[in-house]
């Protein structure tokens, strides 16, 4: 009888040749020019592995669609695939794309139509490609010298021996399997300070940091140089003079020969060093080990973002340290795929007049505990008990929320609501929020109308099917209608006429209502060129105090153009360093306009005082015009040009938000134009010599008064002042310079202590301002590059010196 041995040799032997294939396919760890692979559903889906078999680089497919794939590496030993780097996290590859590894360009992922999908783009002959034991995939040219790696490619996570240089940023994946750029980016700053932020989308504007480390020069210690992550899995800022900045916490060993260790950027902004037991099984999952910020629901806050999770949601912190996002009651996912996003009413709250017993059959409160949307105020009542909270946004159709806390105080806040979040410290604060009590207001037509005929055919049925007296009676109601809307149609072009047309949702006050709302235009805020601007009082779902520009109408012409030119810009914009235009009037003889009311007047009164603001102050105002200019040049559907920047034209908020103002000399521009011709305009010592010279005007003539007003925040004194007794110090752009190449920009700040303590901002400061007032436009920076190099992430250039010319064509 033969032994049952001999069946198993001889089928070993017949599979042993495709076992030596398998093995050599996952082990191998080089390649060389020519050396490609194709994306499909394979059981050995990598091009190579690490020595070690740890790491793998290859193509994996996407969860939500299986016939694309991303290039990438990845843990090979861990089940389900934890992805540390990928190459074409905009465009996935189509089934049958190839990536190949070529002298010239590097790696060239291409798709199977040809299109380019991704490449190195290598600037030197490459050689050959070679994988190691660390997660880093090399590239190298014929000295052996490295022409590009994965580990400076950056991504969303750092691995242990890699390196974040200045400069540099990790961005966050969108959603947890989605791959393109994210929300949130952790960047190391030029000025060695590892921050993070949130970007709004697509636009990429940042928002204000949520984290820093804070390790900047100072008196006390140097700047950080990198992030370094080590092979111990520490993790700290290795600062100028070596000291270390550890982000690592105290006391938490890990080793990397027990642990798998990765630093990942969450999608939901969090950064989290994550630990994996290393072993056959790679059982244990992922824990973590420490995130920054601690608690992302509560650090993070942003005004012009919606928060960590969308708008109208609340954001609360799992154990984990990750956040969850949950749509109060009565609402819904915008987009039900994406649970992080934002929430949509699922009612429409009604504006009526009636009493409140009417309301109340209608809305109730929805208590909600520790819960706030601290960023959507638009009144605070004060002092208010709880019943009365609650009764002033039952009678307030704007008011969707109201919060009573400290025990007198009533905050009322309208949609949308952003930065939504549980927070313990508000000590049992009360979130009223209204709803209504069933969904009789949902929108849900029982006869769906669609199109004229069917109305005729609904309209006929029910006047023959009902009597002649209920047919008299229709036909009465009809006829009064009519009559009603023609007599106030023909009241409002009498009060208020419709003649302008405005692509927003501006309000159309009358004459009547403008002249009682500023007791008579009796309170005069400032004056202008154009008008006078007064203080007044509106009630548009709520009382809201208002600035009132009335036009003066002697120059009809001009004074039409800047009605149309403030209607059609500001109207048409939103942004928070911006003030928000809420309505206007129209008359015969009248040109009014209605202005969120600014608390804190004019940059100009803030500057030009007795008492100088603090240095902070005047660095968040210099970088909130900044932000505000950007957006008019760039992030608008429609480029502007505000054409007269000026310390008396930028507001300041109850906070001391900068908020530009005056449009009324802007200039717009279409899609496919970057410059214009055009009269003079602005203001005598912040105007561009172009305006003088027959030039074409672009927006590097707002870069020219920003520079102007920069040069003011940092001193405090106007730009031009003819009564000083030091004729040398009468311009102050010349001034500036002279002090800059002199090294004695001290005296421009002299007896301000806040900045002489900083005077390496100081100078930073002066640079960009000498740069952005350029005799020739083609020298100033873009409001992009100024904010950039505000924010430290461009390093500034020695400027050279403005020309004189310049600055006499400004003030002629």
């Amino acid at each position: 009888m033969a032994s049952p041995l001999i069946p198993f040799l001889f089928l070993s032997i017949i599979l042993l040749p495709f076992q030596l294939i398998t093995v050599v396919a996952q082990t191998k760890t080089n390649l060389a020019i020519g050396d490609s692979y194709t994306a499909a559903k394979s059981t050995t889906p990598w091009l190579v592995s690490s020595p070690s078999g740890d790491f793998a680089f290859g193509f994996l497919p996407l969860e939500d669609s299986p016939d694309h794939f991303i290039l990438c590496i990845w843990y090979a030993k861990i089940q389900g695939n934890t992805i540390v780097w990928f190459a074409n996290r905009e465009k996935p590859a189509p089934k049958d794309s190839k990536v190949e590894l070529t002298a010239n360009d590097g790696l060239v992922l291409t798709a199977p139509n040809g299109d380019k999908l991704w490449n190195t783009g290598t600037s030197v002959t490459v050689s050959r490609g070679l994988f190691n034991d660390t997660g880093n995939f090399v590239l190298q040219d014929g000295d052996s010298n490295s022409a590009w790696e994965s580990f400076k490619d950056y991504r969303n996570t750092l691995l242990p021996y890699q390196t974040l240089q200045r400069g540099q940023k990790l961005s966050s994946m969108l959603r947890e399997n989605d791959f393109n750029r994210g929300r949130f980016e952790l960047f190391f700053q030029n000025d060695g300070n590892l921050v993070m932020h949130s970007l709004n989308l697509p636009s990429g504007y940042s928002n204000e940091n949520y984290y820093e480390t804070g390790t900047i020069e100072s008196n006390t210690s140097s700047a950080g140089t990198q992030l370094v992550f080590d092979s111990s899995g520490d993790m700290y800022i290795l600062r100028a003079n070596n000291e270390r900045y550890n982000l690592s916490e105290e006391g938490v060993g890990v080793s990397t020969t027990q642990f798998y260790l990765r630093a990942t950027l969450d999608f939901y902004g969090v950064f989290t060093l994550y630990r994996h037991p290393k072993g056959s099984s790679g059982s244990g999952g992922w824990t973590p080990v420490w995130s920054y910020p601690d608690n992302i629901c509560k650090n993070y806050l942003a005004a012009a973002s919606s928060g960590v999770c969308g708008y109208n949601s609340i954001c609360s912190l799992r154990d984990d340290k990750r956040p969850t996002c949950q749509c109060p009651k009565w609402y819904s996912l915008a987009d039900p795929s994406d649970p992080y996003g934002s929430c949509k009413p699922d009612f429409v709250q009604e504006c009526f007049e009636g009493d409140l017993s009417k309301r109340k059959d209608l809305y109730e409160f929805e208590v909600l505990t520790d819960t706030d949307w601290p960023l959507s105020d638009y009144e605070l009542q004060r002092p208010f008990n709880e019943d009365q909270c609650k009764q002033s946004c039952m009678e307030d159709c704007m008011c969707y929320v109201a919060i009573f806390r400290l025990g007198d105080s009533c905050w009322k806040k309208k949609l949308p609501l952003s930065n939504g979040r549980v927070d313990a410290t508000l000590n049992g604060a009360k979130a009223f929020m209204k709803v209504r009590k069933d969904n009789s207001s949902l929108i849900t037509p029982l006869i769906t109308v669609k199109n004229n005929r069917n109305t005729l055919i609904l309209v006929l049925s029910v006047l023959f099917g009902t009597s002649a007296f209920l047919n008299l009676i229709l036909v009465c109601a009809i006829c009064m209608s009519t009559c009603y809307v023609f007599k106030y149609k023909k009241r409002l072009r009498r009060h208020g006429k419709s003649g302008t047309t405005v692509g927003t949702n501006l309000r159309c006050f009358t004459y009547e209502e403008l002249e009682e709302a500023t007791d008579g235009f009796g309170k005069v805020l400032g004056k202008g060129a154009f008008g006078v601007v007064y203080e007044g009082v509106v009630n548009i779902g709520s009382v809201t105090r208002v600035a009132v520009k009335r036009l003066n109408t002697f120059l009809l012409e001009e004074v039409q153009k800047e009605f149309k030119n403030e209607l059609n810009i500001i109207g048409l914009t939103h942004h928070k360093n911006l003030v928000r235009l809420l309505g206007f009037c129209e008359t015969d003889s009248e040109r009014l306009l209605v202005y969120e009311y600014m608390g804190n007047g004019t940059l100009a009164s803030l500057l030009f005082n007795v008492e100088k603001p603090s240095w902070k102050l005047r660095l968040q105002i210099a970088s909130g015009v900044a932000r505000g200019l950007l957006y008019l040049h760039e992030e608008c559907i429609t480029q502007i040009i505000h054409c007269d920047i000026k310390p008396q034209n930028i507001l300041l908020d109850d906070y001391y938000v900068a908020r530009i103002s005056d449009f009324g000399l802007a200039k717009l521009l279409n899609m496919n134009q970057s410059r214009t011709n055009t009269a003079i305009r602005g203001t005598k010592g912040y105007v561009a010599l172009e305006w003088f010279k027959n030039m074409p005007i672009t927006a590097k003539v707002d870069v020219y008064s920003y520079g102007m007003v920069l040069l003011e925040i940092v001193s405090c004194r106007k730009s031009v002042e003819f009564d000083e007794e030091d004729e040398s110090r009468a311009i102050l752009s010349e001034w500036a310079y002279d002090c800059y190449s002199e090294g004695s920009l001290h005296t421009l700040v002299e007896g301000d202590k806040e900045a002489l303590d900083d005077m390496k901002t100081v100078e930073k400061l002066v640079m960009i301002a000498l740069w952005c007032v350029q005799e020739d436009p083609g020298f100033r920076p873009t409001m992009r590059n100024v904010t950039q190099m505000l924010e430290g992430v461009v390093e500034v250039e020695v400027p050279p010196c403005p020309s004189q010319v310049s600055i006499q064509y400004s003030l002629n």
